[in-house]
């Protein structure tokens, strides 16, 4: 189930927690990432926040947003970048993104496969990808007052088994938002101290999300493999009897 655009605006640009955890996700992604110059970057599910650094040096960025969710004007002040779009069905031609990053997007989609399908779609050869979705270990994921509490939360573990099967090779890993999920003074005031010792625990640990980065992988080419047929006779291999001199 998808959350609706204008909740996910109101958290992400008008709360105090939602503004701590965007640049919790931010600054993550930006250790992965650092720029993307010359480069397409596409964002899915409500991705729009993270993806502002890119603005500058990218050559393209797209902001793709499902049906189900709603779409929002993004960047403000600038030129509109975001697209209405089917969950499994993107506007965008095969294997010509370079990065792509997907928040509230695949822990939410009713068709996670189909979604992983396209994704490896519009990758191109040596394509990257970071999924950002709920901890089940984590807080957040126990909260419906923040997105974290939609859809269905993951572990390490099982996202990157789902990768696998889709032809996607995990590559490195991250935990994100730390903070107690709260808006409560004491919480906020000790966000930053709970970030900065978050970031050195191991992603076992994660806090109330985590980010897979994974390589789009084009050997076998899919769809490629064929197996083929042959008759096999029930006495095949079974030499012919032979006389035994007397």
């Amino acid at each position: 189930m998808h959350l609706d655009v204008q909740d996910l605006r109101n958290f992400y640009y008008r709360s105090a927690l939602g503004r701590a955890a965007q640049a919790s996700m931010r600054d993550r992604l930006l250790q992965f990432w650092p720029e993307a110059k010359g480069q397409t970057v596409v964002g899915f599910g409500f991705a729009a926040p993270l993806l502002r650094p890119y603005l500058k040096d990218a050559r393209r960025v797209v902001t793709l947003m499902p049906g189900p969710q709603g779409v929002m004007p993004w960047p403000a002040g600038m030129a509109n970048t975001s697209v209405l779009c089917e969950e499994t069905l993107w506007p965008l031609e095969t294997g010509h993104v370079d990065k792509l990053v997907l928040l509230h997007g695949l822990e939410t989609c009713e068709r996670p496969s189909d979604l992983l399908e396209e994704c490896w779609r519009v990758l191109g050869p040596g394509g990257r990808v970071i999924f950002i979705v709920p901890n089940r270990a984590g807080l957040w994921a126990r909260r419906d007052r923040t997105p974290f509490g939609y859809g269905r939360p993951y572990s390490p573990g099982q996202l990157e088994t789902q990768l696998k099967k889709h032809q996607f090779l995990p590559e490195r890993h991250m935990g994100a938002l730390y903070q107690f999920p709260s808006q409560k003074r004491v919480w906020m005031k000790a966000a930053g101290v709970f970030e900065r010792v978050g970031r050195h625990v191991p992603t076992m640990m994660a806090g109330g999300a985590f980010m897979v980065e994974a390589t789009k992988l084009v050997y076998p080419p899919k769809g490629k493999v064929q197996r083929s047929r042959r008759r096999i006779g029930v006495l095949e291999g079974v030499t012919s009897p032979t006389a035994k001199p007397v």
